[in-house]
């Protein structure tokens, strides 16, 4: 009896062990080594007032003439109201929006991956996006629930350059590995895709399928590849230190808000420059998009010292 009750014991003790040795591994990628010193720019905000201020009018609109870019729109066939809401709201203001998906469907325009895996549909689409981009030096990739306000992430970029390797948004930790979350958007500048799209040749370092025991998130996946290349995750902020990239709806954001008790809701709840809400219904895409774009507090002036023109050719509001 005892001898019994001594092997489930050690029954449990191994099970927990192995269960935690899953978990550790979970993040861990051999050969990768990070300290401080590679990671130049963990925190990314946007230039200050004053900043803009010292530039010349000349300087001003070449800077916001030159920020351009390329939106990686992954959808599914099966949510077909989702492309044509983000095709019609937020995806207009792109310089060039450009849908993915994994199967064909006549009523989809969108580039068919024929893939099923999402690891490695992400994958071809930022191949695809790369390749096709032309002069495009900055790619942001969301989901079909997000909605992203680009006047504010080209803000975010405006003095970053896109030769260097930037990989912006909600950054996250799991473990040791650090990572942008998928649900709030992720940004890449030109450096950082050509990184990735060269690591993609390497199936040690940058498996198209996983080989693990579990199979991780593509917001990992995306992360290991671009750790190997040495590009690391930044948390896309304002100059009050506020997330720029959420991973919620405005409407759960308030509601986070007054749970807290804030004196000032809306202060509590989201930045001013928010760049992008995420788990949005149709519905809420179109209402947002009407509050950011369209109402106007008559006689009030935000008196920004930039302006972004739409796209050319778009229609944009």
């Amino acid at each position: 009896m005892l001898s019994e009750g001594s092997s489930f014991v050690k029954g449990i003790a191994l099970g927990g062990t192995f269960c935690l040795l899953l978990s550790l591994l979970g993040s861990f990628a051999p050969g990768m080594q990070s300290s401080p010193e590679d990671h130049h720019h963990h925190h990314i905000k946007a230039p200050t007032k004053d900043e803009l201020q010292s530039l010349s009018d000349s300087q001003m609109v070449e800077l916001s003439q030159r920020v351009r870019v390329y939106c990686v729109i992954m959808v599914q066939p099966s949510v077909l109201v989702y492309w044509s809401t983000a095709k019609d709201t937020w995806g207009k203001h792109c310089d060039q929006a450009v849908f993915y998906s994994s199967e064909s469907a006549k009523a989809l325009e969108a580039v068919d991956l024929k893939e099923q895996d999402e690891w490695a549909k992400l994958r071809k689409a930022l191949k695809h996006a790369y390749d096709n981009a032309g002069d495009l030096r900055w790619f942001f990739v969301a989901r079909p629930t997000t909605f992203a306000i680009i006047e504010n992430l080209k803000y975010l970029i405006l003095a970053k350059d896109p030769n260097e390797p930037f990989y912006i948004g909600h950054a996250m930790k799991s473990g040791e590995l650090e990572y942008v979350e998928y649900q709030s958007g992720i940004v890449l500048s030109y450096e950082a895709l050509k990184r990735l799209v060269n690591v993609f040749k390497d199936e040690e370092k940058c498996p198209e399928r996983g080989r693990a025991l579990w199979k991780l998130s593509e917001e990992k996946q995306l992360a290991i590849c671009l750790k190997y290349t040495g590009v690391f995750a930044e948390n896309g902020e304002d100059t009050q230190g506020k997330g720029l990239f959420n991973s919620k709806s405005v409407g759960s954001l308030i509601q986070d808000s007054m749970d807290k008790k804030n004196v000032d809701v809306v202060e509590g709840c989201c930045s001013d420059l928010a760049i992008t809400f995420s788990g949005m219904s149709p519905n809420q895409m179109q209402v947002m998009m009407f509050g950011v774009y369209r109402l106007r507090p008559y006689g009030h002036n935000f008196h920004d010292s930039l302006i972004f023109l739409p796209p050319e050719g778009s229609d944009n509001d």
